[in-house]
């Protein structure tokens, strides 16, 4: 893939300066560049890495339309001394970081009242509409089909009394038009016979869809628009240099850049920028792990959601993934891959008959905000800047949504979607 590696620094692009400058490489910042460009703007994208080889190579793969229903539900805060205790649970909260984490906590607790958990679905449910078709378009577009296959998606219950313990989610699921089959007993096991005899009740969603290799796809995108004239600089940003009311210029490690227009979609790593422009965002990094079985020894058809297990297995090119769990230790610890001995230990109990021996273990950043809402939209204190960050579990779904809520902000200063729900000055 054809990069701008800047071995001495530079005051301007090679080609004079972009209509449009995009930081951040990832499956959100790659969607607004190649839609940007679509629209015959010129763009740039700045990252300190190639695209996709953070957060976006490692997720779960999921286009979850049924993505509507945050972390923060009613009732979440009472089973947290249940999830930490549990030694295969999802949620691991070292004792180091949290004092650092308290300001974030509170906040994300007030979220779980039930008038806050209604209009967070609704606000992600507008989002989420059409997610799959969105994406099967947008790979279309640059060249990436092989990376982007309609599917069904399945929640994985041991029984019916286990998904009716989820009414809440459900009922909102459907509130937002998310349709479904319920699947019982033979009907589970014909469609995957490799899922445990212990397992005995799925729903199957209809309009999902997954990447067999996100980050595959994300660099096909990538590529596609650098051979249509995009311009991918290596660099880190450390300033956004500002004048009038307007961010002018870009301060990396490699080089000084102009900007006209500006979006900010570098993940986990954005609320450090918007706070240069005056805006404090309760973001936090909430660190995600998978585990890759590359010789699993079984087939796997569809993506499947363990309920219990608040983890996602899914069939990717040379194996299946198992991704999920959250950890909570900042961006700059190291991993903990001892945390993903849990990820093995489900997987052998959705799937007896599964070879774990040959796998590879990753983490990554995802992006967390407080009430599980990105924030997307104009930056009130600059008016050349867009905000596009922010999409804790939803990135890889929400990458098409939010290229095309972009581009129509920067092409007609308008969107389709009211906004209001992820604007930065809301917290």
């Amino acid at each position: 893939m054809a990069t701008l590696d800047h071995s001495q620094p530079n005051t301007c692009t090679e080609a004079g300066t972009p209509d449009v400058t995009v930081i951040g490489a990832g499956i959100i910042g790659i969607s607004c560049a190649v839609q940007l460009q679509a629209k015959g703007l010129k763009v740039a994208v700045i990252d300190k890495l190639p695209p996709a080889d953070a957060t976006s190579h490692g997720n779960a793969g999921i286009f979850a339309e049924c993505g509507c229903i945050p972390v923060a539900t009613p009732g979440f805060i009472w089973t947290l001394p249940q999830l930490l205790l549990d030694p295969h649970g999802p949620l691991s909260l070292p004792l180091g970081y949290l004092p650092k984490l308290s300001g974030w906590g509170t906040s994300f607790a007030l979220n779980t009242r039930m008038q806050r958990f209604q209009h967070i679905s609704r606000s992600l449910a507008a989002l989420l509409k059409d997610a799959t078709r969105l994406h099967l378009e947008q790979a279309t577009m640059t060249g990436a089909e092989a990376y982007a296959k309609a599917a069904p998606y399945y929640y994985l219950y041991k029984d019916r009394a286990a998904f009716e313990a989820d009414k809440l989610a459900w009922d909102t699921r459907s509130k937002f038009g998310n349709t479904y089959d319920l699947l019982e007993g033979d009907e589970v096991h014909s469609r995957e016979e490799a899922v445990s005899a212990e397992f005995n009740f799925a729903v199957s969603l209809h309009n999902h869809g997954f990447s067999p290799n996100p980050g595959m796809l994300v660099k096909t995108m990538a590529k596609h628009f650098v051979e249509q004239g995009g311009e991918l600089i290596t660099g880190e940003v450390r300033e956004l240099r500002r004048a009038n009311g307007q961010v002018n210029s870009i301060v990396t490690d490699r080089g000084i850049y102009p900007v006209n227009r500006l979006v900010i979609a570098g993940g986990a790593w954005s609320a450090k920028l918007a706070e240069q422009l005056g805006h404090r965002v309760p973001l936090e990094s909430e660190r995600g792990y998978h585990v890759q079985i590359q010789n699993p020894g079984i087939e796997l058809h569809a993506p499947i959601m363990f309920s219990a297990g608040k983890l996602v297995a899914t069939p990717m090119e040379g194996g299946i993934r198992f991704a999920g769990l959250v950890e909570f230790g900042g961006l700059k610890a190291d991993p903990n891959y001892d945390f993903c001995d849990r990820l093995l230990h489900h997987a052998k109990t959705l799937f007896p008959e599964i070879n774990t021996a040959d796998h590879v273990k990753w983490m990554g950043h995802r992006p967390s905000i407080t009430d599980s809402l990105p924030v997307i939209g104009e930056c009130p204190n600059y008016d050349n800047v867009l905000y596009a960050f922010g999409h804790q579990h939803m990135g890889l779904v929400l990458g098409p949504r939010t290229g095309r809520i972009i581009t129509e902000l920067v092409t007609t200063g308008s969107s389709e979607i009211n906004l209001d729900p992820y604007r930065i000055d809301r917290f």
